[in-house]
């Protein structure tokens, strides 16, 4: 079963009762705590947060157990706590890290476990594989794992609540919710983050509406992602309603989804350049950006008109949350629905993300919408979309073989102007459009991403792309 256990883009997850088992998680906590031990962290603690799936309490409660047994204090949350409130334990507590038991927006027969080290982001690369290495060698040693009840360090259960509230106060002008008394509509998709935009909004004299806002660790039979998919009832409620938002979480709430008052969906590749936009222009704050290779270079546009830097990161929130550390950025985001900000922890958070929205539709009496049209008339449009095209393995190894050398002197009748290997193989064209082909590292499948002036050429850069791969 260790084999299986590996850390992906955000933590271990694997299909409860086959993979994610009370066994494997003590396995993968123990793992953890050997890491703790090995850096010096152990005796600072570990925070231990967990979502509304299927028996999450549980298997917190059984991580919890591993690491008292390992001489580690524990700050368990005593009920379900969204991953960027986790992550904000971490620094409330001064833990030396913190463990998440979510899946976030996976199908709900899916479990997993994120470690968040002591910086409070995600974790890196070299972390994460040194955890799998304690995994592989514990796995051939199970007597050495400790039973059950030989606790030898302190547990105590605590709640980040009010301190999370406190904290993201200060990131938000909620003074101007307060004067818009402003309708908004929330739907934390029955996940974790139920209760928290809903008390913080109405905190500020706003008229909410919730739906989903109860525990179903089925997630209504759905996914709990906001997708422009998946929040058609967000979308008949804010219209019914006469809403001027709608905020969505998804199952952990470290993502966001957004509804404008006329119920279209706001995209996060419009979203995060329009809040740069708002904190540069109507804030007066200064700082540079960092961004995914596969999320809009209008944010790149914005930088240069107001002599910024912006950088581009592969793609997983954890190299978004080191340049939020390492390079002061004011803003940090990906095309996926994850963005956090400077002064806040270096972990993505839809809670913020959505406090934020609100805050540009009360403080600028304009809609989302209304505020795009703006954001695009000075700095121009740029369309985006990302295709998943599925294949057999031999195909997927055809076409890796092909893109190894993929480098056309043009593309969509457009001259590429350089190729870019960050992350996948991207291509820049003439007049700022672009294609980026990403090989899943785990499916037959590629996920295609351009961006163009114009959604015909955007269609036309897309389709040239897959041609030329055999897709």
């Amino acid at each position: 079963m260790a084999a299986k256990i590996s850390f992906g883009t955000d933590g271990w997850r694997g299909v409860l009762a086959r993979d994610f088992t009370f066994e494997n998680v003590e396995l993968v906590a123990r793992a953890v705590a050997e890491y703790l031990h090995g850096h010096g962290l152990a005796g600072r603690g570990v925070v231990v947060g967990f979502d509304t799936r299927f028996l999450s309490d549980r298997f917190a409660a059984a991580a919890g157990e591993v690491f008292a047994s390992c001489g580690i204090p524990v700050y368990l949350v005593g009920r379900p706590t969204p991953t960027p409130v986790t992550a904000f334990a971490i620094k409330e507590y001064g833990t030396g890290g913190a463990v998440m038991l979510t899946a976030s927006h996976n199908p709900p027969e899916y479990n997993g476990f994120k470690f968040i080290p002591e910086y409070a982001g995600p974790a890196l690369p070299h972390i994460t594989r040194e955890i799998e290495e304690h995994i592989r060698r514990l796995a051939e040693l199970p007597a050495a794992l400790p039973a059950a009840g030989e606790s030898s360090a302190p547990r105590r259960e605590v709640d980040p609540r009010p301190a999370y509230f406190r904290h993201v106060r200060r990131l938000v002008d909620l003074e101007a919710v307060r004067r818009e008394a402003l309708a908004v509509v929330v739907d934390p998709m029955y996940g974790a983050g139920t209760g928290y935009l809903e008390e913080i909004l109405a905190g500020e004299g706003a008229e909410v509406t919730a739906v989903h806002n109860h525990r179903d660790p089925l997630f209504g039979g759905g996914l709990p992602e906001p997708t422009a998919k998946t929040l058609g009832e967000l979308r008949r409620l804010v219209l019914e309603r006469g809403a001027a938002v709608g905020l969505a979480l998804d199952g952990d709430a470290d993502r966001f989804g957004l509804i404008d008052r006329d119920g279209s969906f706001i995209a996060p590749n419009e979203f995060l350049p329009l809040l740069y936009y708002h904190l540069l222009e109507y804030r007066g704050e200064r700082g540079p950006v960092a961004r995914t290779v596969a999320t809009t270079h209008l944010l790149d546009r914005l930088a240069e008109a107001y002599g910024q830097e912006a950088y581009e990161t592969p793609v997983g929130f954890k190299y978004i949350g080191q340049h939020l550390l390492e390079k002061g950025c004011l803003l940090g985001g990906e095309e996926s629905g994850g963005l956090s900000v400077r002064g806040h922890i270096p972990e993505k958070d839809g809670i913020l993300a959505g406090l934020l929205a609100a805050e540009m539709v009360a403080a600028r009496k304009k809609s989302l919408r209304e505020l795009l049209e703006e954001l695009w008339s000075r700095f121009g449009r740029l369309y985006s979309r990302r295709l998943d095209v599925h294949t057999t393995p031999q195909e997927k190894e055809r076409v890796l073989g092909k893109l190894r050398d993929f480098a056309p002197r043009e593309l969509a009748g457009k001259k590429v102007l350089r190729r870019l290997d960050v992350d996948g193989v991207k291509l820049l064209l003439d007049g700022g459009s672009w294609v980026l082909v990403r090989p899943s590292g785990t499916e037959p499948l590629f996920r295609l991403y351009a961006e163009a002036g114009s959604e015909e050429e955007l269609r036309a850069v897309q389709e040239a792309a897959r041609e030329a791969l055999g897709l």
